[in-house]
């Protein structure tokens, strides 16, 4: 199992926290997404190692931007 936090400007709300859960949960291999609106991230669970760009297409599908790995 692998765990990432990704830094994801423009979210605000539950909307925007089910619709990331939504798009990013769909990638094979993510086993779960855990959204925190107030620090702006979201922490992807995956089976392994995570494709950054994978998940980044998938935040900009949903609307949203993925602004790199948190610290």
């Amino acid at each position: 199992m692998s765990t990432t936090t990704y830094a994801v400007s423009g979210m605000s709300c539950a909307h925007c926290r089910a619709a990331l859960t939504e798009a990013v949960g769909a990638l094979d291999g993510v086993t779960g997404v855990d959204v925190d609106l107030a620090a702006g991230h979201v922490t992807v669970t995956s089976v392994a190692e995570p494709d950054d760009a994978r998940i980044a297409a998938a935040v900009d599908d949903a609307g949203y931007e993925l602004t790199g790995r948190a610290a």
